[in-house]
């Protein structure tokens, strides 16, 4: 196990990185790690691949879960020694990461792995189609959470296209596959996970959305959820206005 600061800026060698990283913030997610961990390798069988866990300062037994993973998994474990939030767990992992592409996901077991694979190929598709990069966003256009969950994140998705102009049905969804390099050149700051398509629209790439499946909880209890989504205030939201409208991509010649 390592710490943030320990792996963020060097990651461990290999004779060829991994087409895919699966990057994953969980805090407090003990009896989800097996459980995902087990679904992720059936999801990329045969893909060079590796997972990447940020323990976002975890206080129950998500460690020791982490260390007890298979040992022939290609799993990497982080710790953040105190909470910093989903957003900065991101960013750990991403930068940590060694695969062209990353795909995060929520460490609750709701996202389903399996849809990776095609979120994946939309992806690769689009950017032999374009030359701009692009954000494969899932839809989840079943929801599995409870009425206060759905109805909250229909009210913020609403706001936010209007005033950010996103084009995105779900920013929500933790399901997301986008160029590791994308990420890299976005601000980052905290809860910007929320408004990825529209940071990514910000830099001149482009925002597809991919219908997604969506599943219960059936273990544990949502520590990312309702409160912290209420944090994420009217200040927020008019940063990201604001950095859209002073942003600008010039044109590079030589």
């Amino acid at each position: 196990m390592q710490t943030a600061s320990d792996a963020a800026g060097a990651p461990a060698a290999s004779a060829s990185p991994p087409t895919i990283s699966v990057v994953i913030p969980v805090r407090n997610e003990a009896p989800n790690i097996a459980p995902l961990v087990a679904e992720i390798e059936v999801a990329l069988a045969g893909m060079p691949h590796e997972i990447i866990y940020v323990d976002d300062g975890s206080t129950d037994g998500t460690p020791e879960a982490l260390r007890q993973a298979a040992p022939d998994v290609p799993l990497r474990h982080l710790r953040h020694r105190v909470s910093c939030g989903q957003s900065s767990a991101v960013i750990t992992g991403v930068k940590a990461a060694r695969g062209t592409w990353i795909a995060t996901l929520d460490g609750d077991g709701q996202n389903d792995p399996a849809d990776i694979p095609r979120l994946l190929a939309r992806a690769q598709g689009e950017m032999q189609a374009g030359a701009a990069p692009v954000l494969v966003a899932g839809h989840r256009v079943t929801r599995r959470d409870s009425w206060v969950k759905r109805r909250s994140s229909r009210i913020a998705n609403g706001i936010r296209a209007r005033l950010l102009g996103d084009a995105t049905p779900d920013t929500g969804c933790g399901l997301k596959v986008f160029p590791r390099a994308l990420f890299l050149d976005l601000p980052h700051f905290d809860h910007m996970h929320r408004f990825l398509p529209a940071l990514v629209l910000r830099q001149g790439g482009r925002v597809v959305s991919e219908p997604v499946n969506h599943r219960p909880r059936v273990r544990g209890r949502s520590n990312y959820g309702t409160l912290d989504r209420l944090a994420v205030s009217v200040f927020d939201l008019l940063g990201v206005a604001w950095l859209q409208r002073r942003g600008s991509r010039p044109v590079v010649e030589e």
